[in-house]
């Protein structure tokens, strides 16, 4: 069926649909914005798509024009007659909560040469799913979300900022993280309560020559772990004299804060610890 933001609202009207806000179901509804996020992805023939939270599946409809396959995780059962007018035959929809799912099996059976995360992310879950794919050590090429305007601030945040963060730091280990473009909240329905962000993050070519991650993340998280203390006060634990001597090579001391670090001197740190 051709997506049409009239024929989805009749659509739902006519099932007597009810939005579930323990699943932040907001569906987008201007084609001009799903067309914009689909061209930016630069999905082509060769591309397997994972898209979460499909719901009507406004977004769903353009992807399986472009990709190769797409495989979607929808949580709402109740959805499905609606959202399975929207797709095409080389889209499959498993009906289960993406977080418990064992993606690697998943997919284990498609053919692709490229593999895309491209989402419109229901806000209350937007951090646990982008970890559960870092994590979990899936091969993706790019990951293209729509999340909430300020969480995708915190995402995308440079060091030195109020919104750079321990996230911040993780997602920028594993990927180059750009703004594609901002939305607002009077595209979807029901209406969110804030703008959202459409945010593209590509793997990095070259990864950062760290060591031991298991200390170079601990390092990260005690660093933030009171933001407006000095590393100083934050790392007690630590052998202090090490940490100092690694920032006074960047003109920097121990009562520097960690959103004024960059991510090349925590590698820096982690590695000499």
């Amino acid at each position: 069926m051709e997506y049409s933001p009239n024929k989805l609202q009749k659509e739902l009207e006519n099932k007597n649909f009810k939005f579930k806000k323990k699943f932040g179901q907001n569906f987008i509804i201007d084609k001009n914005v799903i067309d914009n996020i689909v061209e930016k992805s630069l999905i082509d023939k060769n591309t397997l798509v994972i898209e979460i939270g499909p719901g009507a599946g406004s977004l769903t409809s353009k992807l399986g024009k472009k990709a190769k396959n797409v495989l979607a995780y929808e949580i709402d059962k109740d959805i499905k007659p609606i959202l399975e007018k929207n797709i095409h035959s080389n889209t499959n929809i498993i009906y289960d909560d993406f977080l418990k799912r064992n993606i690697k099996n998943d997919i284990k059976d498609y053919n692709y040469q490229k593999l895309y995360v491209v989402a419109n992310l229901p806000y209350y879950i937007t951090t646990p799913i982008i970890i559960k794919l870092i994590e979990e050590k899936i091969d993706i090429d790019k990951i293209v979300v729509m999340v909430q305007k300020e969480v995708g601030d915190r995402f995308k945040a440079k060091v030195g900022t109020k919104d750079y963060n321990s996230l911040s730091i993780f997602l920028n280990y594993y990927f180059d993280i750009n703004k594609l473009l901002d939305v607002s909240r009077n595209v979807f329905l029901p209406k969110p309560n804030v703008d959202s962000i459409v945010v593209c993050f590509t793997k990095k070519d070259k990864i950062f020559n760290v060591k031991n991650e298991q200390i170079f993340f601990k390092l990260i998280r005690d660093s933030f772990k009171q933001k407006r203390k000095t590393l100083k006060n934050n790392l007690k634990e630590y052998d202090l004299s090490k940490i100092e001597n690694v920032l006074k090579k960047h003109n920097m001391n121990l009562s520097v804060r960690a959103e004024q670090i960059p991510i090349e001197v925590f590698v820096e740190i982690a590695n000499i610890l």
